[in-house]
């Protein structure tokens, strides 16, 4: 067998395993083909079930009289960002215990993988990258699209991918495959360390025939395993939330990816303590949940945000405490406040000089349960009344921010969410990347379910929605209807990365695209407005006499351009057409697109301000009368910063 037709051979016996329940690790492959990988990978996936019929009118088998291989499903891709977006929505979806490969071909099929790369690695997502590679034996120098390094023989585009990659192995030989493809796996499999896995395949080498062991293709099973907290880590955590008389939890994506939401919800109920979420976290308690507070940080909620500030005590599941949860290291402001970090990684766990709590979320979460149930805690009964009545003033804000009280005029694009809150069930899941659409979703969203919401906000990628939409599609297929699933997006998104609506097409997947016109990119406008950067590059609008961009807008139609792509397109121009148009898409059985142009809310009930802040440097010095009010803003913002040791 070559190289190309082990290396797939293997992969289809691949299998994770948890709580007694087995998934196929890598379920299908993504691929765009090109001349560093048509021959080698191609040409396997080919045998591996994807041909088409001979002759004699029989399927092709692998080519070597064994039809009882699995098969390795594959997936026709339009762009190879796209396609490792689309793998990543998959193995979130699927709760990383399933995934998808992606293979390109060498020079830029191979860099586009970079962004998705990244993507996945700080998500934490397993997803495995096939890029091909330049001649291992050198047979000409240089070859197409092969990077000349003068200083390193064997450097190629592909080393692009190492700082984004969990595991990276350049394949130079056929038996070096082997321990390869195994390290691989385990890195995939394995909760601590998953994300982005790159085996790079030199061209000649992924054609290269050898005789492989047998053993190679027996059918693995990588059990993902559910570490328990070490038991004096887990005394001390016990003592530091009895101590406590201001906990409160911020719950990250750990929990969902742990499979944790009802050992989660036990927990709260045991103990009452308030739950305030991260992008990745929220869903891990319904919204209707008397503990949820809603989102936490600069796009959170005032009740999460106020709680946060006078905490003597955070319990941080699953989470990575990034800036926009910490606004930027200013949110915890009691003075003697401490973290407890219950997380599966230690590098996580230690974060803001917590008390570290080393474990499986669900694990943990039993433990501590189980700890704190012995000796009676709860939490004071005046706290849980303050947090419950500040629940129901932040509810009094969302129902302003949704209600549309014109049905004939246009909507803003906090009552496109509204309208859709009124349509959703539990069974709808929404997706969203970039822009200012996060931070609208993280504050106002209700929550209905577990895995609803689907916000990727690690690396807050525009371009993500459309084809990771496709990959939880992939992954909810085999229910007996599809669940629906909502891209949703801006027009500036939308240019970023339209392409896999092709995708969307040719397999026919229920998508519901979700597009809102406002002409330019609407968060980055209202940040370049607040450090001084005068919205400049921010508006898609004709240059205007003096060069400036304030012109009419651009008659640019993206409905037209989704239609072109094979979509159906329903327009909506007032509240009443959108609301129709919605429940219309929710219904239909292929892919439908939704088109709106939304009104800025000047004049109406838009999104609450931000609850706290976000760094954002500011020029130190400007002529610029902004830019000169934005400094002194600045300076008195930093000055709250505190580091936490």
């Amino acid at each position: 067998m070559t190289t190309a037709q082990a290396l797939v051979a293997f992969l289809a016996r691949q299998y994770t395993e948890r709580d007694g329940r087995r998934h196929r690790l890598i379920s299908a492959t993504w691929g765009i083909f090109g001349h560093g990988n048509v021959a080698g990978i191609g040409q396997a996936l080919v045998e591996a079930g994807n041909g088409t019929r001979n002759a004699n009118g029989t399927r092709n088998g692998d080519g070597h009289g064994n039809r009882t291989r699995p098969r390795m499903p594959y997936l026709q891709g339009r762009n190879e960002q796209a396609m490792v977006h689309a793998a990543v929505g998959y193995a979130r979806q699927s709760g990383r215990l399933s995934a998808h490969a992606v293979t390109t071909s060498i020079g830029p099929g191979a860099t586009n993988l970079v962004t998705g790369a990244a993507l996945a690695t700080i998500n934490h997502l397993p997803v495995l990258l096939l890029p091909g590679d330049t001649f291992a034996t050198r047979p000409a120098d240089p070859v197409l699209q092969q990077l000349e390094v003068p200083y390193a023989g064997d450097v190629s585009v592909n080393d692009c991918l190492r700082p984004v990659s969990r595991y990276f192995d350049r394949v130079t030989r056929p038996e070096a495959l082997v321990p390869a493809a195994l390290q691989a796996m385990r890195v995939l499999a394995d909760p601590a360390e998953t994300g982005a896995v790159t085996l790079a395949l030199p061209q000649d080498v992924q054609a290269e025939a050898y005789d492989w062991p047998e053993e190679f293709f027996a059918e693995r099973v990588w059990r993902v395993r559910r570490p328990a907290p070490d038991m004096a880590e887990l005394e001390a955590a016990v003592r530091a939330v009895r101590s406590a008389r201001r906990p409160l939890i911020v719950a990250g994506g750990g929990v969902r990816h742990s499979g944790a939401e009802e050992t989660f919800a036990a927990f709260t109920a045991a103990t009452r303590i308030p739950v305030a979420s991260t992008q990745a976290g929220k869903g891990a308690l319904r919204h209707d949940h008397p503990a949820d507070v809603g989102g936490i940080g600069h796009t959170g909620t005032a009740t999460a945000d106020e709680l946060a500030r006078t905490a003597d005590l955070v319990i941080g599941v699953g989470t990575r405490y990034t800036d926009f949860t910490t606004a930027s290291g200013t949110l915890f402001e009691n003075p003697a406040v401490r973290f407890l970090n219950l997380n599966i990684t230690g590098f996580d766990a230690h974060k803001l000089a917590a008390l570290p709590l080393v474990a499986d979320a669900r694990t943990g979460l039993e433990a501590l349960t189980s700890a704190l149930a012995g000796r009676g805690y709860r939490i004071d009964p005046a706290y849980e009344t303050e947090y419950t009545g500040a629940k129901e003033a932040w509810e009094e804000q969302v129902e302003a921010a949704f209600t549309t009280p014109d049905p004939t005029a246009r909507p803003t694009q906090t009552q496109v969410l509204g309208l859709l809150d009124t349509l959703v069930t539990e069974e709808d899941i929404l997706i969203n990347a970039a822009g200012s659409l996060p931070g609208d979703l993280h504050k106002l969203w209700r929550t209905r379910s577990r895995d609803q919401y689907h916000v990727e906000y690690g690396y807050s990628c525009m371009g993500y929605e459309i084809p990771a939409a496709i990959g939880v599609l992939l992954a909810t297929r085999t229910h007996e209807r599809p669940r629906p699933v909502w891209a949703l997006v801006g027009d500036g998104t939308y240019l970023m990365n339209p392409t896999e609506i092709v995708t969307a097409v040719q397999e026919n997947l229920p998508l519901k695209l979700l597009i809102l016109q406002n002409h330019g990119y609407a968060s980055i406008g209202g940040l370049s407005e607040a450090v001084g950067g005068e919205r400049l590059g921010t508006a898609y609008r004709h240059r205007d006499p003096d060069g400036g961009f304030t012109g009419p807008p651009l008659p640019v139609d993206l409905a037209a351009n989704a239609a072109s792509l094979g979509m159906r397109v329903l327009r909506a121009t007032t509240v009443d057409d959108l609301r129709k148009a919605l429940a219309e898409a929710r219904s239909a059985e292929g892919p439908t697109c939704v088109y709106v142009e939304t009104e800025t809310p000047d004049t109406v009930s838009g999104p609450p301000p931000a609850q706290a802040w976000w760094d954002v440097p500011v020029a130190e010095t400007a002529s610029r009368p902004a830019a000169v009010t934005a400094r002194e803003e600045y300076d008195r913002r930093v000055a709250a910063r505190r580091h936490h040791l």
